[in-house]
């Protein structure tokens, strides 16, 4: 994990694309979009299998790596309608059981309006954005909120990075707005998405702005674009 200040906390960037908040123990998930598989799969497109516990494992890890007592979705926990399958359904309820104690939390987004909200039985607080926490505006879409520093999800920001041999990689990210100007109130994070089975968007980085990059198990942080 990569420890930061932002909006002057402590932020712990988990190579999950989880962000967990130290000050107020709730780990921070964006866009997992469970069910997106057999959603395809429905309409007759071929695609893996396991996506949904894999998602699953990469979340246990975070939770198990910071302590978390709270997970808050920052939207589109399912992916549609055809997501309320047997086996999605199956899967997300035996990992509830592993963490009964554990507060979830959904800040609902676009996809939320149309798969519906989580069943009851998946003992979720359900909400609309944003959600206040502390300095923080808690939200799936990427927009500011005045007085405070918005952490969203929505756009699965990814970034290109070229090696030595000129091979360029596609890594996801975090996209963190400059928040240490004259109006950080205004400054947007963006967290990748957890879903092993979702696409990236390459962002273009504004000066000021931080990028930290996940390859792998390992959270790196490129070199910040001076303002001019």
């Amino acid at each position: 994990m990569l420890r930061i200040r932002l909006a002057g906390e402590d932020a712990l960037l988990h190579p999950s694309g989880t962000l967990f908040l130290s000050a107020h123990g709730t780990l921070l998930v964006a866009d997992a979009h469970f069910g997106k598989a057999v959603s395809f799969r429905k309409l007759g497109v071929p695609v893996p299998r396991g996506t949904t516990t894999e998602t699953t494992a990469r979340l246990d890890a975070a939770i198990a790596d910071t302590g978390a007592r709270r997970v808050v979705f920052l939207g589109d926990f399912l992916h549609s309608v055809r997501s309320h399958s047997t086996g999605t359904l199956g899967v997300l309820h035996a990992w509830r059981e592993r963490h009964h104690d554990l507060e979830l939390t959904l800040v609902r987004g676009n996809h939320d309006d149309r798969a519906g909200d989580p069943p009851p039985s998946l003992r979720f607080d359900v909400v609309d954005e944003p959600l206040m926490l502390g300095g923080f505006a808690l939200c799936h879409h990427p927009r500011p909120v005045d007085g405070a520093y918005v952490l969203a999800g929505h756009w699965h920001p990814c970034i290109s990075v070229t090696g030595r041999a000129f091979e360029r990689l596609r890594l996801p990210c975090f996209w963190m707005g400059d928040d240490s100007g004259q109006l950080p109130r205004q400054a947007v994070g963006i967290l990748p998405a957890l879903g092993s089975f979702t696409g990236m968007h390459r962002i273009e980085p504004r000066a000021g702005d931080r990028i930290f990059p996940v390859a792998g198990d390992v959270v790196r942080a490129l070199p910040v674009l001076p303002v001019p």
